[in-house]
């Protein structure tokens, strides 16, 4: 039981941890009460995507900022302990959908849509039915270190569109990323699991130093993982097709004839589908550990609260 118990505190400091959704600016995607699964790894082997959906703290943005630390020595470092294990946090937490890179330019409306680098986004499969895109707003260049992300339900979100007065205009700092949430593991009906939407796969959006850096993220790691199995097994199909060429060149040559070597075709680059599926098989291992039963008395309620735009208490 007891080493149950610190596994479960371990995964949740540095692995994964649960969330309760306590308001609307995430529907229908999210809804309240749901409980999603962040994934607080992800990051540190490749960087934040369009699309993805992001839990981070209001500190040195929106704020409110966490109060100074106690001067007391021993409550200061009880305090942080019980925030790196995620039992307690003077934080405010949000969460949101990231829309915008560093050095992205974003802006509302072209046609009714909302651009990032003048690529129109085509957001009806996560938007709140009836929401419009976005009220128009001029173009915003996303500072470096930040990101612009905005709430699935536009008409009950305050997100980047509404804090330009704040620092980071608006955007929120990549360091406050706690991580990807990518599950939604409670209610048992809302079971499922958390995609980048197709909009954002536009091969346009990634032609930019941002998008160059994130493809090259992944790049790297698939290639320290081995790749998927669907890479793997393009290799090897290569390679027996590479041995094939030259055996039935060697024949050729010995018939006294030309033999046309042919190689099979080269397989893309590692998808950022490819890096999911990875992220999404680690994950679900975990989830076994911290998310069985969310509310588990015994361990200080592991499920924090979001915030839509105000401090969160109980």
């Amino acid at each position: 039981m007891v080493v149950a118990a610190v596994l479960t505190l371990v995964v949740k400091a540095f692995v994964a941890q649960v969330y309760k959704i306590p308001t609307g600016s995430m529907e229908n995607t999210l809804q309240v009460n749901d409980r999603v699964l962040v994934n607080k790894l992800v990051y540190h082997f490749r960087g934040v995507a369009r699309g993805d959906i992001v839990v981070f703290s209001g500190q040195d943005s929106w704020g409110p900022d966490a109060p100074p630390p106690s001067n007391n020595g021993f409550v200061r470092v009880w305090d942080d302990v019980l925030s790196d294990i995620g039992l307690q946090s003077s934080q405010t937490y949000y969460i949101k959908r990231v829309i915008g890179l560093p050095g992205d330019k974003v802006a509302c409306c072209t046609d009714g849509k909302v651009t990032v680098n003048g690529v129109r986004l085509t957001e009806t499969s996560y938007l709140y039915p009836g929401d419009t895109p976005s009220f128009p707003f001029k173009t915003v260049t996303v500072p470096s270190g930040h990101l612009w992300v905005m709430g699935d339900h536009r008409g009950d979100s305050d997100d980047s569109r509404y804090h330009t007065a704040d620092p980071g205009g608006g955007a929120i700092p990549e360091n406050e990323v706690v991580g990807r949430a990518f599950l939604i593991i409670w209610p048992p009906s809302q079971f499922r699991d958390l995609p980048i939407p197709s909009t954002f796969g536009q091969a346009a959006l990634h032609a930019g130093p941002a998008g160059a850096a994130l493809i090259g993220a992944v790049d790297r790691a698939a290639r320290g993982s081995g790749g998927s199995r669907a890479d793997r097994c393009g290799r090897h199909r290569r390679d027996r097709a590479g041995r094939g060429g030259r055996r039935a060149g060697g024949r050729g040559r010995r018939r006294g004839g030309s033999a046309q070597r042919t190689l099979a075709p080269a397989a893309p680059p590692p998808a950022l589908a490819s890096s999911k599926e990875r992220e999404l098989r680690i994950s679900l291992r975990i989830t076994l550990v911290i998310a069985a039963d969310p509310d588990r008395p015994g361990l200080a309620r592991p499920v924090l609260p979001l915030s839509n735009g105000a401090k969160l208490t109980g």
